[in-house]
């Protein structure tokens, strides 16, 4: 069980997502209507993951990713917002959120979103514009200077949260296309498995 904190100024939205949300096993510990009220809440009630809208009254969503993500960087922030651009997509990233996901989005685009980032994988549903590599902290030196141009950009997608099947949607090639990549990505980083790898690609272990 998560325990969440929703934020959204527009109440039906909130109402719908908080009752899905706890259908599945979830605990909603608040809702906050604008991104002021979010950070105090965060506070009092330190939740483990919050949904974070990005237009709101008071303070934006990016404004208080920010200062979530600085003061309690224990708790993960998913952008869910209508906005599904690049730009916007970027500069959440960059604010601190783990997820991104469009308002228009399955159920299971949510759901999935609070499941990967509780494990601590970044997660961009299906839908939203992706990052250029570099935007993803990918540079052709160090550990991956040893892949290929397509290996690397398997290894960013891997890193964003993508599984295997939404990796090959996005590029247009197989599953299994995609699962040989994923292979030598994971030999060529002497990874012990997909995590290992992601954790590498992400610097956040050396070989």
């Amino acid at each position: 069980m998560t325990r969440l904190l929703v934020v959204d100024d527009h109440p039906i939205f909130r109402r719908g997502l908080v009752a899905l949300l706890r259908a599945e096993g979830h605990e909603v510990v608040a809702e906050a209507a604008d991104g002021h009220e979010a950070i105090m809440l965060v506070e009092t009630e330190q939740p483990e993951v919050v949904l974070m809208d990005l237009s709101m009254p008071t303070k934006d969503g990016f404004d208080a990713t920010a200062h979530i993500t600085a003061r309690h960087p224990g708790t993960k922030v998913v952008v869910i917002t209508l906005f599904d651009d690049q730009t916007s997509v970027v500069r959440a990233l960059e604010a601190g959120a783990s997820g991104y996901v469009s308002k228009q989005a399955e159920p299971d685009q949510i759901l999935g979103a609070v499941d990967a980032v509780t494990r601590g994988v970044q997660w961009l549903g299906s839908g939203v514009a992706r990052p250029p590599i570099a935007d993803a902290g990918l540079s052709e030196d160090g550990l991956l200077s040893g892949l290929t141009p397509r290996e690397r950009e398997i290894a960013g997608l891997m890193s964003r949260g993508l599984t295997n099947p939404m990796i090959a949607e996005r590029l247009h090639v197989s599953v299994k296309t995609v699962a040989n990549y994923v292979s030598a990505v994971m030999l060529k980083l002497g990874a012990e498995d997909r995590s290992d790898a992601i954790a590498i690609i992400r610097g956040r272990r050396s070989t």
